[in-house]
């Protein structure tokens, strides 16, 4: 039997056919710093609520995966040091051990889907890392994307990565990737990356639609809604470049890799914006979050 225990706010939507929507927990530990990522994660749960839906943040605690965390809980993980971060690869062994671990988008999904949750909101996807035909360096993300049936709502791949090849694996891959309302693929704080997005859909009907033939027609995995940082909190992509480029040297400098990677660039980010960057991602988050739950009640609709 799987160790996963629902929230009472969680146990009562599902009881009364209210839709749920996932949050992931690494944007706590790992991605925001305190106290703003406590203020941040109880913000997008407000922001879920207001749009008619109920927020499930997921983590693992004590071994048992948790959908729906109390303030407490979200307190602990917001100020605990050396909180392990789960992917695919983590999930289960960390759980064996009877540890904490918050969640990244691919270990997201296996839990959300695991507690029956359809819809999941996060910031920006991991994807395929520059420098990645030597490093080998790809996010998990992409493959759970083509196994998991899960409908995420993202800003886009997130400016560090090599964009033009994390859409190249997302194709190879069969995930449909879904503009709202937008022509052009988004850079997590820039609202285009310069690069088209492969389809476009202006209304959460026809995304839940999709979401549902997707498994009717027996396809594998889940789809990918790109929502790109509302407007005035966008960062052009060319003004943030230099700094990126700039932090991406200095990781390979000092040998940084793997899950070290994303945040230690993410924090020489928010240095060279001079903390343009924290805002921009608390909007962007908010953001998706309320349409992931506009996608959830669509969603519970048709069900």
């Amino acid at each position: 039997m799987i160790p996963l225990a629902k929230s009472k706010e969680v146990q009562a939507a599902e009881a009364g056919n209210i839709p749920v929507v996932a949050l992931e927990s690494t944007i706590i530990t790992h991605g925001l710093p305190w106290p703003k990522n406590l203020e941040t994660a109880l913000l997008v749960e407000e922001t879920v609520r207001a749009a008619g839906a109920v927020p499930a943040t997921i983590a693992v605690i004590g071994g048992v995966i948790q959908a729906g965390l109390d303030q407490l809980t979200l307190e602990h993980l917001a100020q605990a040091p050396d909180v392990a971060k789960l992917s695919r690869a983590d999930l289960a062994p960390v759980m064996a051990a009877g540890g904490d671990g918050s969640t990244t988008v691919a270990a997201t999904m296996i839990c959300a889907h695991l507690a029956g949750i359809s819809c999941f909101a996060t910031g920006g996807i991991g994807g395929v890392h520059r420098g990645a035909e030597l490093s080998f360096d790809i996010s998990a993300d992409l493959d759970e994307f083509s196994k998991t049936p899960v409908t995420v709502v993202c800003a886009g791949a997130k400016a560090i990565l090599d964009i033009p090849k994390t859409l190249e694996a997302l194709e190879t891959r069969g995930v449909p990737v879904i503009g709202w309302r937008t022509n052009d693929f988004p850079a997590f704080w820039s609202a285009s990356s310069g690069l088209p997005v492969p389809l476009r859909m202006d209304d959460a009907d026809t995304i839940a639609r999709a979401h549902r033939l997707r498994g009717e027609l027996g396809l594998e995995g889940g789809q990918l809604v790109v929502n790109p940082i509302p407007a005035g909190h966008d960062l052009p992509y060319l003004e943030i470049s230099p700094a990126i480029e700039s932090a991406i040297k200095e990781a390979e400098a000092k040998g940084i890799t793997g899950k070290d990677v994303t945040p230690f660039l993410l924090e020489r980010v928010l240095e060279a914006t001079q903390g343009r960057s924290l805002e921009a991602n608390i909007a962007l988050v908010r953001n998706n979050a309320r349409l992931a739950a506009e996608i959830a009640v669509a969603l519970s609709h048709l069900n």
